[in-house]
């Protein structure tokens, strides 16, 4: 059983692909005031003869990190910002072995939004979806509207890069019933761009290694 030291419920729709019984125990920690913050969730409610694992998801721009809106005021300026640019989406990834042992990386995409439009932006605010995602938006939902185009891992913007988990279980000796390529596509309806790259990433993972999934840049 793995414990999944998340609320999201995007992360437990992810996980949940990949066939494997887990329990959510989400962790209390202040995000913001710690370096890494899914190894600090996943520490903070890890048992001993446990695997537990965690994310944390935030947008970067300019050298910034972006989490989630504070309120709709703050959720709408953080979507006009966004607008006409593009920016990484970066997922940080840790897992707590049975043992103790502790894996750790993390995952980039690249989203690029369409030119800020006043009305619309307000619109989609209203609709409450943006107020509990990274960015303000939710490229599976309404969100796609905003999205000019993406590059890289799509599960990874959702909030969990599915591939990279999967790899990062078998890594710590936990058998997983489902490949993540066909799981990705019979829950989304396409194909994922990135998965030969995710693919091969996730053969090699390495505790505080940094993966680029996009295709103009690798790790």
């Amino acid at each position: 059983m793995i414990r999944l030291a998340s609320g999201s419920p995007r992360r437990r729709e992810l996980l949940s692909l990949l066939g494997v019984p887990f329990e959510v125990v989400a962790a209390e920690i202040d995000e913001w005031s710690e370096p890494h913050p899914a190894l600090a969730k996943a520490r903070a409610v890890a048992r001993p003869g446990a695997l537990t694992l965690a994310a944390d998801t935030v947008i970067e721009l300019d050298g910034e990190r972006i989490g989630k809106p504070a309120d709709a005021a703050d959720a709408v300026s953080t979507l006009q910002r966004l607008g006409g640019r593009s920016h990484v989406v970066r997922t940080e990834v840790a897992f707590i072995a049975p043992s103790g042992r502790a894996l750790h990386f993390g995952v980039r995409s690249t989203v690029a939004m369409k030119p800020p439009d006043d009305a619309a932006i307000r619109a989609y605010v209203a609709t409450g979806e943006p107020l509990d995602r990274a960015g303000a938006y939710a490229i599976q939902g309404g969100g796609a509207e905003r999205v000019a185009w993406y590059d890289g891992c799509y599960s990874n913007i959702v909030g969990l890069p599915i591939c990279h988990v999967f790899f990062g279980l078998r890594k710590l000796g936990l058998g997983v019933p489902e490949r993540p390529e066909p799981a990705f596509t019979r829950a989304f309806g396409f194909e994922c761009p990135a998965w030969t790259i995710a693919r091969s990433q996730g053969r090699q993972l390495r505790d505080g290694a940094e993966y680029a999934t996009q295709r103009g840049e690798r790790t």
